[in-house]
């Protein structure tokens, strides 16, 4: 049996862009440069609940993975598991999502990475941030509802929720027909590592439960099996390291190593911050900011050498950009438009892949002004410059 309003929330899913829309030219506000989307859709399968902060990534087939904190009631709630989709013909359909972790406390923002060998990983963290939304407002919500976060809370004692709360990854070997558990990291940011040339891969992010709460790296050499304790990132003067957050990382063609950071920070808050390395990762140039306000970034190699940016715009009008760089994030372009029709800052994480024919796939989360919570939301659109 369906409700009537979930038909309802379903139908008004579909008049709101879950078929494809005409392809719309979106410029950025010097007029230079833009984005020909041909298609913006809703691929959640059960928008009835709260999706957020997903990660797309593609397979050397052509297999599409998306993953994001699902199962959820809102932005912070006890309720938050890790869902997978893929896709088998670039982001048309989607599969019914899969769920890869699902504690007892909250399980949040998902990344996925696929490895020169062919393993995927999936990052996640686990919080106790509901708990405090608990306390502060529990008492006057609705019975019902407060009856569910509780029991959802009670689920395990204090000790063991507080056991649960780090950074996580999952690893499968076999493009996703079995997972290992979940393994301790000792770092989290939301898209997760990336594979470079030489065969490892490193993951850009920051301590998130730690007293030091440091950015930095961390570098595996096994497909993902183990990783290196923290190399952390060189400090701005003037500002807290704990203000570092999500950061995302890409390697050039010359090999030049790039991580970029969203900063919280007085100077220059809410921009985007960029550190550089030309060794490899051993040693990282100070975070400088590159005038781009937007928070986090994706970064990508494009298959002509050229790097993407993408990146949630959470100010009027509310949506999701994205920029390039011809000299390996020497500069970067003016923004090009991928969305711009959001109802508020409740949006963003995009992340972006290249599919075969050149055309770029990002996906984000969103809240609709016609949906009662965030869906994922997919874009096709091509750069015109």
């Amino acid at each position: 049996m369906i409700s009537r309003r979930l038909f309802v929330t379903k139908s008004s899913l579909l008049a709101a862009g879950v078929t494809a829309t005409a392809a719309v030219s979106r410029g950025n506000a010097q007029g230079r440069g833009a984005a020909t989307v041909e298609a913006i859709r809703v691929i959640s399968q059960e928008p009835e609940y709260y999706h957020g902060w997903g990660t797309l990534a593609r397979d050397a087939k052509g297999t599409l993975y998306t993953v994001a904190s699902g199962g959820r009631e809102s932005h912070v709630c006890p309720f938050g598991r890790v869902e997978l989709m893929r896709s088998h013909d670039d982001g048309r359909t989607w599969t019914w999502p899969e769920v890869l972790m699902d504690t007892a406390i909250d399980d949040r923002d998902a990344g996925i990475c696929v490895t020169p060998k062919g393993s995927l990983l999936v990052t996640t963290f686990t919080s106790l941030a509901y708990e405090s939304t608990l306390a502060r407002k529990g008492a006057g919500w609705p019975e019902e509802r407060r009856a569910r976060w509780n029991a959802a809370h009670n689920r395990v004692n204090a000790a063991q929720r507080a056991a649960l709360v780090d950074t996580w990854m999952l690893r499968s070997p076999d493009g996703g027909v079995t997972w290992s558990a979940p393994y301790r990291v000792p770092l989290n940011s939301p898209h997760g590592p990336i594979a470079l040339r030489d065969g490892r891969l490193m993951y850009a992010g920051k301590e998130i439960w730690t007293e030091g709460k440091h950015g930095g790296i961390s570098f595996s050499s096994d497909d993902g099996v183990s990783w290196t304790p923290l190399r952390k990132l060189p400090v701005r003067d003037g500002d807290d390291v704990a203000l570092y957050h999500e950061l995302h990382a890409v390697e050039a063609p010359s090999g030049k190593l790039i991580a970029q950071i969203r900063n919280a920070n007085d100077n220059n808050k809410g921009e985007t911050l960029q550190t550089e390395s030309t060794d490899g990762g051993a040693i990282w140039t100070t975070p400088h900011p590159i005038g781009v306000w937007g928070l986090p970034s994706h970064l990508l190699r494009l298959r002509s050498g050229r790097l993407l940016m993408s990146y949630g715009y959470r100010r009027a009008p509310f949506g999701n950009q994205a920029r390039w760089s011809d000299d390996e994030g020497a500069t970067w372009s003016d923004p090009v438009t991928i969305s711009d029709d959001a109802m508020g800052g409740d949006l963003g994480y995009p992340s972006t892949v290249e599919l075969a024919d050149g055309t770029l796939y990002t996906v984000w989360y969103e809240q609709l002004r016609t949906s009662p919570r965030a869906v994922l939301r997919a874009a096709r659109w091509r750069l015109s410059a």
